[in-house]
C-alpha cells in the first residue's frame, strides 16, 4: 500500500513540474511577443475595437479625448469626443495614451486582420488629400497653432495660407504664408463638418 501511495506522490510531483515548466515557457514566449509590439500595432488594435474613447497627451501640450478610426503608416485619425472635429496625429507627436484598462490589455493582442493599404497611407499622403479637398484646418506646432488651407504638400513639409478659421480661402481672407516641415506638426484638427472621412 504504501509503494502505491509512493508512486502516486511521485507521479503528481512530476505533472506538477511538467505544468510549471510548461507555464514558464508559455510565460517567456509571452514576453517575447510583447517585446516584438509597436506602438502602431497596439493603436491599430484600439481602432478595431476600443469600447471607451482614449486621452491622446500630444507633445505640444494639447490633450485630446477621441476614439481611434484608423491609424496609416505614421499617422492616426481620431473622432474627438464631441464629435465635431477629426483629428490627425503624427504617431511621433504622441506623449501618452490613456485608455481603458480592458482595452489597454485587448489592444496587446495579436490582430489577425492587417489593413495592407493602411500601412502604406503616410502623414503627407493624408495632408495632400485634405490640400486636394481645400479644407481648412487648425494645426498645432510646438511653439503655436496656425489656421488656414494647406495648399500643397512636399516630401517633408507643406504650405499654409493663414486665414481665419471657417473662412473660406480666399485670395481677400489669407493674411500670410507658411512653410512647415512636417516634423513640426503635432496635430492637424478639421471640422467634421468639412466631410472628411476619419479613414
Amino acid at each position: 500500500m504504501r509503494w502505491e501511495r509512493f508512486f502516486e506522490d511521485l507521479e503528481d510531483q512530476l505533472a506538477a513540474e511538467w505544468e510549471a515548466e510548461r507555464a514558464a515557457l508559455e510565460s517567456e514566449a509571452e514576453r517575447l511577443r510583447l517585446a516584438r509590439v509597436e506602438l502602431r500595432a497596439r493603436l491599430v488594435a484600439l481602432a478595431h475595437g476600443a469600447e471607451a474613447p482614449v486621452t491622446l497627451e500630444l507633445s505640444d501640450g494639447e490633450c485630446a479625448e477621441a476614439r481611434v478610426t484608423a491609424v496609416g503608416a505614421d499617422w492616426l485619425a481620431a473622432a474627438e469626443a464631441d464629435g465635431r472635429r477629426l483629428l490627425i496625429v503624427p504617431l511621433r507627436a504622441i506623449a501618452c495614451a490613456h485608455a481603458a484598462h480592458g482595452d489597454l490589455l485587448r489592444s496587446a493582442r495579436p490582430i489577425e486582420e492587417r489593413d495592407r493599404l493602411a500601412e502604406r497611407v503616410t502623414l503627407a499622403l493624408a495632408l495632400r488629400d485634405l490640400a486636394r479637398r481645400r479644407v481648412g484646418v487648425a494645426i498645432g506646432t510646438d511653439a503655436r497653432i496656425l489656421t488656414g488651407t494647406i495648399d500643397r504638400v512636399g516630401a517633408d513639409h507643406l504650405d499654409l495660407a493663414l486665414h481665419e478659421p471657417g473662412a473660406p480661402r480666399r485670395a481677400a481672407e489669407v493674411r500670410g504664408y507658411r512653410m512647415l516641415p512636417l516634423a513640426a506638426v503635432a496635430w492637424v484638427r478639421i471640422d467634421a463638418a468639412a466631410g472628411v472621412p476619419a479613414v
